[in-house]
């Protein structure tokens, strides 16, 4: 292949990684969201995730779902960065504003105070059990949840139940 047509692959490559990068980028926001703290944190993740999403992208399969492969770079980036983050700190706070979710206008004070709880619960999970809440929130179905987090789907349903489990009984204390 002539350098000139490698070029123009080249390029019509990186086109196509970012329309499916920007027709996916609230995969990135969300899981950056859910494993850094504070917005620079956020950012830097984020930016970290796109980078190996690119690096990664000439072993995509265009046969399979972009989504399902977006997610399971983005959540083994963020689990890494966690992991790294935890052998420089002993304790990280966590800030509820930065994680807050919008208010609907008729929420309840109670509602809301449920939802921060709730929040703070699943920022508690271990990595793993985070990101299948994760992608459980995002009506994920357990086939597209085992294949981004390497599971079975039998591991998943019972995975899911569990961590319901240990939910609903910390939001009743």
């Amino acid at each position: 292949m002539a350098d000139g047509e490698r070029g123009q692959a080249t390029a019509a490559r990186q086109r196509r990684f970012e329309a499916l990068l920007d027709a996916h980028r609230g995969i990135v926001y969300k899981v950056a969201a859910g494993y850094a703290r504070g917005e620079d944190e956020r950012a830097d993740l984020a930016q970290d995730i796109a980078a190996q999403l690119w690096r990664a992208f000439p072993g995509y399969d265009p046969q399979r779902s972009f989504s399902t492969w977006m997610y399971r770079i983005a959540l083994n980036v963020a689990i890494s960065h966690l992991r790294e983050r935890s052998r420089h700190r002993d304790t990280v706070a966590l800030d509820e504003d930065l994680h807050a979710l919008p208010a609907d206008d008729g929420d309840t004070p109670e509602t809301a105070q449920r939802l921060r709880l709730l929040q703070r619960l699943i920022a508690q999970q271990p990595p793993l059990d985070r990101a299948l809440l994760l992608l459980y929130l995002e009506d994920r179905s357990h086939r597209e949840i085992a294949d981004v987090l390497g599971l079975s789907e039998t591991n998943v349903a019972t995975k899911i139940g569990r961590l319901k489990q240990r939910l609903r009984a910390a939001l009743a204390d």
